[in-house]
C-alpha cells in the first residue's frame, strides 16, 4: 500500500461528517460536535464548534464553508446550491492557532430576513490546516492540505423530512444489502436502521446500523453489513424488516419497512469460490 493509499477521504454517512485523515500527520485535531443541526428562532440560530489540539506541535488553520449535498451513494461538494447557508451564516474566528492541548471554539450565527425563503439550508464548516503535508508516490512527491468538516443544517420555516424505502438488494462484493431510501419532503432527515433478515420464518441476521443522511427531495443507499454474519448466506428469497428512526426536534419518528431480497445462485457462488480461495491462501501461507 503506497502513501496515497493511505489517505483516506472519509465522507461518513453515517455521522454527516467530512474529514481527510492522513496518516502520520503532523497535527491532530479532535472536533465536536461532527454535525449541528438547529431551527431559526425569528429568524436566527446559533452553533458551536469545538476544536481541540491533541498533538505536540502548534495548529494553524483558515475557517471557512462550502455548499454540499449527498447523491446516492455519499457526500457531495458543490459550487453552488440554493440551499447553501453561507450567505446567511457569519462566523468567528476566521483563522485558528492553538496551541498543544489547547481548545478552542468556532461560534457561528445564522440571521434570516423576513423576505428570505421558507426551507432548510445547510453549509459545511471546513477548518484547514495552513501547513502543507508532504506524501510521496512512487517518484512524485505530492503536497496535502488536511481539513476537518462540520455540517451545519438550519430549518427556517414549517419543513419537514418523507421518507420511504423504495427496494431493498444485495451486494455480493460487498457482503452488504443496500436499501433505497427517498426524501420527498422539504427536509433532511438522519435516520438509524434497526433490521431484521428472514427467510420465511427463520431469523438469518438482524442488527442496528449508525445514522445515515437522506437529504431533502434525494434518495440514498443505506447499507446493512452482512459480513459480521456467523451463517453463510444462502441462495434464496428474504424478507428485510425493521424500522428506520431519526430524531424531529425532541421526538422519535420511525417507519417501518417490510421488503424482499433477492440473493442469487450465482452471487452465493462468486461468494464461495472467493471464500475457497481465501482458505487455500491461509493454509499456503501457514505451510510455508
Amino acid at each position: 500500500m503506497n502513501n496515497l493509499q493511505k489517505i483516506l477521504c472519509a465522507i461518513t454517512g453515517t455521522l454527516s461528517t467530512l474529514c481527510i485523515f492522513i496518516e502520520n500527520a503532523q497535527a491532530q485535531i479532535k472536533i465536536s460536535p461532527l454535525v449541528i443541526e438547529r431551527e431559526a428562532k425569528q429568524g436566527k440560530s446559533q452553533g458551536v464548534i469545538n476544536i481541540t489540539n491533541t498533538s505536540n506541535e502548534t495548529f494553524r488553520a483558515r475557517v471557512y464553508t462550502l455548499p454540499f449535498t449527498y447523491n446516492k451513494d455519499g457526500f457531495e461538494e458543490l459550487k453552488s446550491s440554493p440551499d447553501d447557508l453561507s450567505p446567511y451564516l457569519t462566523f468567528s474566528p476566521r483563522e485558528l492557532v492553538l496551541e498543544p492541548g489547547q481548545t478552542r471554539q468556532i461560534r457561528a450565527t445564522s440571521r434570516f430576513l423576513p423576505s428570505s425563503p421558507k426551507g432548510e439550508y445547510r453549509a459545511v464548516i471546513f477548518t484547514e490546516d495552513l501547513k502543507e503535508i508532504k506524501t510521496t508516490n512512487g517518484n512524485q512527491t505530492v503536497g496535502l492540505i488536511p481539513r476537518l468538516g462540520v455540517t451545519f443544517y438550519v430549518r427556517y420555516g414549517d419543513v419537514s423530512p418523507n421518507l420511504k424505502v423504495e427496494s431493498a438488494t444485495y451486494n455480493p462484493q460487498t457482503k452488504k444489502i443496500v436499501l433505497q431510501v427517498q426524501n420527498s419532503g422539504n427536509a433532511t432527515a438522519r435516520p438509524k436502521i434497526n433490521w431484521n433478515l428472514k427467510n420465511s420464518e427463520i431469523k438469518v441476521a438482524d442488527g442496528r446500523t449508525d445514522a445515515y443522511t437522506v437529504i431533502f427531495g434525494g434518495a440514498r443507499n443505506l447499507q446493512i453489513d452482512l459480513s459480521a454474519n456467523e451463517k453463510q448466506i444462502a441462495a434464496g428469497n428474504y424478507k428485510l424488516s425493521g424500522e428506520l428512526v431519526w430524531k424531529e426536534g425532541d421526538k422519535d419518528k420511525k417507519l417501518p419497512f417490510n421488503v424482499d431480497v433477492n440473493i442469487s445462485d450465482k452471487v452465493v457462488a462468486t461468494d464461495n469460490k472467493k471464500a475457497s480461495q481465501q482458505n487455500r491462501l491461509k493454509m499456503l501461507l501457514k505451510s510455508n
